[in-house]
């Protein structure tokens, strides 16, 4: 009886072992398939050349024919390989290489070159990359290759070449303004502006010829209002932009435009409506006092400042002071050019 009693305790012992030696084979599977997530196969997880080349490219904006600095890194096991920087004008076609360099030992890169026109620039491994639109959508990169970058946009402004203009002009009498816009391209629109407060104000336009050849003529006068500028005014040619170029302009001096008035002289020894005696003076009925206004007479110049009220007969504009008159070597009762 004993050893049949014996046998039934210890058969329960002898399965919950067998179950624990059973149980171990199966944690420790669990627990190297977990260590060995991290540590997967090459294939499963993504790798440089897959991922497109990251680009710093700076600025950009440029001015026509400055150059566009790009830069980057690569793994430093791609040290001493050849990139190109390639640009294009649109995305998918006439991509051209403007500049190469190598891969420093550290796995940075620095290329620079010109642009004449706007559009893209990207980066591509020299001796596995393609020049071709594909290579815009899919980074490619061979065996041991640098992936291709995106195109990165690039905007490039037109360059005015124009001589300053700055002079005096009598109501009437033309301005020329003649240069170049390049890139050279005919049929693109050239405005000369004038300044007028805080407003530039449009004057006369031209359009390019085949070489990018332009000539602005400008009457003041012609058309009255913004054709007829007063005074001394700031000018500049403007290119509105296109396709090729963005935005662009450029300062060309300034013009002071005459108008032919009437003017008489007298001696303002006594007092002035203004309360003051300026050593150049000069009487109108409603300009503000303390204007400035410059006279010219035959070949004499000068600038009078406004002080007192008149002429009171009907036809003059002006009433020019003793010193004025004298100045200009003005007498009498005549014509004058006026900046107002």
């Amino acid at each position: 009886m004993r050893p049949n009693f014996a046998l039934r305790r210890t058969r329960p012992i002898h399965v919950i072992v067998a179950t624990t030696m059973l149980a171990v084979p199966a944690s420790a599977v669990a627990l190297t398939t977990s260590a060995a997530a991290p540590g997967a196969a090459p294939e499963t997880q993504p790798t440089d050349a897959q991922s497109p080349l990251k680009l710093e490219v700076s600025p950009r904006r440029i001015r026509f024919g400055h150059n566009v600095t790009v830069t980057g890194a690569t793994p430093a096991a791609d040290a001493g390989r050849t990139l190109w920087l390639d640009a294009a004008t649109t995305r998918h076609s006439g991509w051209r290489t403007v500049a190469s360099t190598q891969i420093g030992r550290d796995g940075r890169f620095r290329l620079t070159a010109p642009l004449r026109e706007s559009g893209f620039v990207k980066v591509l491994d020299a001796a596995t990359g393609s020049v071709a639109p594909a290579a815009d959508a899919i980074p490619i990169a061979g065996p041991g290759g640098v992936a291709s970058s995106a195109a990165e946009p690039v905007l490039v402004g037109a360059q005015l070449s124009v001589r300053s203009h700055s002079s005096e002009v009598l109501d009437g009498q033309a301005i020329d303004v003649r240069g170049t816009l390049l890139p050279g391209i005919a049929g693109r629109s050239v405005r000369l502006q004038g300044r007028s407060g805080h407003r530039w104000n449009e004057l006369a336009s031209a359009r390019t010829g085949p070489r990018g050849g332009f000539h602005v003529h400008f009457v003041p006068g012609d058309q009255g209002g913004a054709g007829s500028p007063a005074g001394s005014q700031a000018l500049r040619l403007l290119f509105p932009g296109d396709r090729a170029n963005v935005r662009s302009w450029r300062r060309i001096g300034q013009i002071t435009v005459l108008h032919q008035s009437i003017a008489s002289w007298y001696n303002d020894a006594g007092s002035t409506a203004s309360g003051f005696h300026a050593t150049f003076g000069v009487a109108n009925r409603t300009l503000p006092f303390g204007t400035r206004v410059m006279f010219r007479y035959r070949t004499r110049t000068v600038t009078a400042v406004v002080d007192d009220r008149g002429p009171f007969v009907s036809g003059r504009d002006w009433d020019l002071n003793q010193n004025t008159a004298a100045a200009l070597g003005f007498s009498g009762v005549g014509t004058v050019w006026s900046t107002m």
